[in-house]
């Protein structure tokens, strides 16, 4: 049987049992025990996309088996999984073994899918980076890519809120400088090199706040990404890579004759990263002074909010027809978006075969067509007629 991801299993998942393998990395296993006493053994499970805790309770076959089991350990878990609603997925009946090596390989590539998105995303960044045409923010981007390219490869853009994976934080970057790219030719006044300079540095502290480990699906603490957090930590790189640059005497000497000074070009740079969160509240030590500052923190903003979005129509709950139960951190229930235009059932079948469909935008759910029909088809059993209440039909409402 081919193995399936976590994300993959969190959608197949039901009240029936479903057959599946997992290829997992055990980021944690500990021993536990309920208020009544009753021990347990909990096992988080990680691969490129996603997180699943397992809990072993001390009277399941597999409770004294799994004693062997260590942190960082790559298995193979093969079992008949059901989804338990609150309590989560849990195996009915299961076993593992280890990964060999070239399994292990495989798997911390990801999935081919993944794989190749951050691929074509970080070649996008080398491209953005590489048509820059301020020399000093083009050396300092090509510098951050050449000494640090390995670690933001693997690095996330959050823990748990958006783009929460190995490489995430390409994938949020990229899309932040298509999103920036499209908006600076409707504003050709603003800086377009300061602006994209600033979206690869904007989160860039996060190498060390949000950075996985080389050979694992972990994400450990790291002290000084706790002591300082990433805006101050990318200030401190920025003028780091700023200082390699300038410490050779002909590149110094070129910069001297550039215009706007290099020591204001660094500044701009330094503000966009400090004010990127927008607001005092939200960790920013300065708002956006600038209309590229400005631009910046709203282009973030977007994007992470639309990966929750994404993420709420594949993992919330459907509490309603075409409404989806809370994803933190936002404050509301989701809505089905609305389908883009297209020939009805009823329109003649040679028009409709002459319409084509616009290629689907990166910035909607991927899965959205099969998760909102299969979710509303499991309501509509559930509820039958009833899930039309509420709607508004020739003009009347019926509630």
């Amino acid at each position: 049987m081919e193995p399936i991801s976590i994300k993959e299993l969190k959608g197949r998942a039901g009240e029936s049992p479903v057959q599946a393998d997992l290829q997992v990395q055990l980021a944690q296993t500990s021993l536990k025990e309920t208020r009544n006493g009753k021990a347990y053994r909990e096992l988080v499970c990680a691969d490129a996309e996603g997180s699943l805790t397992l809990r072993v309770w001390s009277d399941h076959p597999m409770f004294s088996k799994s004693e062997s089991l260590n942190a960082q350990q790559f298995l193979l878990i093969s079992g008949q999984w059901v989804d338990k609603g609150p309590f989560g997925i849990e195996p009915k009946s299961w076993d593992f073994r280890d990964l060999t090596a070239d399994e292990q390989e495989e798997m911390l590539r990801g999935p081919e899918s993944l794989r190749a998105k951050q691929s074509q995303d970080y070649e996008y960044i080398q491209r953005s980076v590489s048509a820059l045409a301020d020399t000093r923010l083009r050396l300092v981007s090509r510098h951050f890519l050449e000494t640090y390219g390995e670690r933001f490869l693997r690095t996330a853009a959050a823990r748990t809120y958006h783009h929460a994976r190995r490489g995430g934080l390409v994938e949020h970057v990229a899309q932040m400088m298509r999103a920036a790219t499209s908006l600076l030719l409707v504003y050709p006044r603003l800086n377009a090199d300061l602006v994209i300079t600033g979206v690869l540095f904007h989160d860039c502290g996060k190498l060390w706040e949000n950075s996985y480990l080389k050979n694992g699906f972990t994400m450990p603490y790291n002290e000084m990404g706790e002591l300082l957090g990433h805006i101050p930590l990318g200030i401190e790189l920025i003028n780091k890579l700023w200082r390699d640059l300038a410490s050779d005497e002909s590149i110094a000497e070129a910069w001297e004759s550039l215009t706007p000074s290099t020591e204001d070009v660094r500044s701009h740079l330094l503000h966009l990263v400090a004010s990127h969160h927008g607001t005092l509240e939200f960790g920013s030590p300065i708002v956006p002074k600038t209309p590229e500052a400005m631009l910046l923190h709203f282009v973030d903003n977007i994007d992470a909010k639309l990966e929750m979005f994404n993420e709420g129509y594949e993992k919330s709950a459907l509490i309603g027809k075409n409404v989806y139960d809370r994803q933190r951190p936002l404050f509301h229930t989701l809505i089905q978006p609305l389908e883009k235009c297209g020939p009805s059932a009823q329109s003649d079948k040679v028009a409709a075969a002459s319409v084509t469909e616009p290629a689907t935008s990166s910035a909607s759910p991927d899965t959205a067509g099969t998760t909102f029909a299969a979710k509303n088809a499991l309501l509509d059993g559930n509820q039958g007629a009833s899930t039309n209440e509420g709607s508004i039909v020739g003009g009347k409402e019926e509630l």
